[in-house]
């Protein structure tokens, strides 16, 4: 899908409903639909006509796929061999997960500005996240993070878990890897067989040698232009390594924020963009597009890269800051990343 034309779109929108999020394995399901397939479908109030987009990163979708509303309804069928998590995108880049299983089909009913509330029908798990997003919905962020483990204590066997500890306690700045540790050792008794919590614990251990305060390890890399990068590139000053893709709008829109930053700091600040990518080719356009000259690293393994598992990324967008080559911040969103960046760079 054309990039400029989501910008456009997100752009004049003027429904504004809720949050974002990011990728796994996990499941949805219901009755009718076809085998091999997975259905999606429902009714939006407030939206009358108009368009939000879905991707998922376990691969389901190639990229990302646009889902048109008309006369406030839906309707969207996609291949689907193995169980996965689509994100739902909405128009202020605000994401909600649906748990997606081949031959089944679910239901979504919801208001345009309050999609917090929204309800999903037709499986036990996402039915389970529907609970779990309502009883957070006017929730505080201690009292969500308080909530989701208790969430995960209760239902260790549920998929639904699975995307929880890693939203919650994996991803973003707040990050608790020893808090992800026990919750991954207790659903791992419920679901030993899953190889996704299995990746996940390996992910965590990794996350705990680049967890803020920590040194970058030790990386050498071939770039786009192939040059030779390694951590002794951002040792001195300030960096930052900033994980993208070119089918996602915000995190080359985090990128070009990263272009201006660079050319304030007078060659101060040192960069490393990551593409997870499958296709080196759309890597390079996408630089090419954005003028992005400083390295990339596209290897066109997405998540399985060398560097991304070293770094413990398994999310995007995605980032990690640091100063004199040590981890000072990751995850942060576009705002914070650029309230960081320049209150280092005035150090």
């Amino acid at each position: 899908m054309n990039n400029r034309r989501v910008s456009s779109f997100f752009l004049r929108s003027k429904i504004i409903p809720v949050f974002f999020l990011l990728s796994l394995s996990i499941v949805l399901a219901a009755c009718g639909g076809r085998s091999g397939f997975f259905k999606l479908e429902g009714r939006f109030a407030n939206m009358n006509q108009g368009e939000f987009y879905v991707y998922s990163e376990d691969g389901v979708t190639d990229g990302i796929d646009t889902i048109k509303v008309n006369g406030g309804r839906f309707a969207y069928e996609v291949p689907c061999t193995r169980a996965a998590v689509l994100m739902l995108v909405f128009p202020n880049f605000s994401e909600q997960p649906i748990f997606a299983e081949p031959g089944k089909s679910v239901s979504i009913k919801a208001d345009a500005s309050h999609m917090k509330e929204m309800e999903v029908k037709g499986t036990d798990d996402n039915e389970l996240m529907t609970d779990f997003r309502l009883q957070i919905a006017n929730a505080s962020p201690p009292e969500v993070t308080r909530l989701a483990e208790t969430f995960i204590r209760n239902h260790a066997d549920s998929p639904v878990s699975v995307y929880l500890v890693r939203r919650y306690f994996i991803l973003g700045d707040k990050s608790d890897v020893s808090k992800a540790k026990s919750l991954i050792d207790l659903m791992l008794k419920e679901q030993e067989k899953n190889g996704l919590l299995m990746r996940m614990k390996q992910q965590v251990d990794t996350l705990s040698m680049t967890a803020v305060g920590s040194r970058l390890p030790s990386f050498a890399i071939i770039d786009t232009k192939g040059e030779a990068v390694t951590q002794e590139d951002l040792s001195t000053g300030v960096a930052v390594i900033n994980v993208w893709a070119s089918w996602r709008y915000e995190t080359k829109d985090m990128q070009r924020q990263l272009k201006l930053l660079s050319r304030q700091s007078g060659g101060r600040l040192h960069l490393l963009g990551i593409s997870i990518d499958a296709s080196k080719n759309d890597c390079e356009n996408a630089m090419k597009q954005d003028t992005i000259t400083w390295h990339n690293v596209c290897d066109e393994q997405m998540f399985d890269g060398k560097l991304v598992r070293q770094l413990g990324i398994t999310s995007v967008p995605y980032n990690l800051v640091m100063k004199d080559g040590r981890v000072v911040a990751r995850g942060l969103s576009k705002a914070d990343l650029k309230k960081k960046v320049e209150e280092l760079l005035q150090e």
